[in-house]
């Protein structure tokens, strides 16, 4: 049966540095999709930014809504913007940062319906 999942029934991760709100995943019935809404503020002077990681198992695809930013890997910087899509491959240490004046709001995709391994 469809499910219509609510913005306001997201599940906040409460995760330090973003805001992470999953709205489908293993939790609400998915078999095997996880989509979470994130969004990164903009760094303040000083803050320690979050670290590369990796997810071993599965890709991720990131969709940037709004803002702008860079997609780095341990091979360097690629600057995003809004319509740009990110993909990383299974294993790839990676971190997205906000270079911008403004929040930057991404879509991301998981094809797995757990990825709590890493959030």
């Amino acid at each position: 049966m469809v499910r219509v999942i609510r913005a306001d029934e997201a599940i906040d991760l409460q995760l330090p540095g973003r805001k992470s709100l999953e709205l489908v995943s293993a939790v609400v019935g998915s078999a095997a999709i996880t989509l979470r809404l994130v969004e990164i503020p903009v760094a303040k002077p000083g803050e320690k930014l979050r670290a590369m990681h990796r997810h071993s198992g599965f890709e991720e695809c990131m969709y940037v809504l709004a803002g702008q930013g860079s997609s780095q890997t341990e091979q360097g910087a690629t600057p995003v913007t809004a319509g740009d899509a990110i993909l990383v491959p299974p294993g790839e240490l990676h971190v997205t940062r906000n270079t911008g004046t403004t929040p930057l709001r991404m879509l991301c995709f998981f094809p797995t319906a757990d990825c709590s391994e890493q959030k």
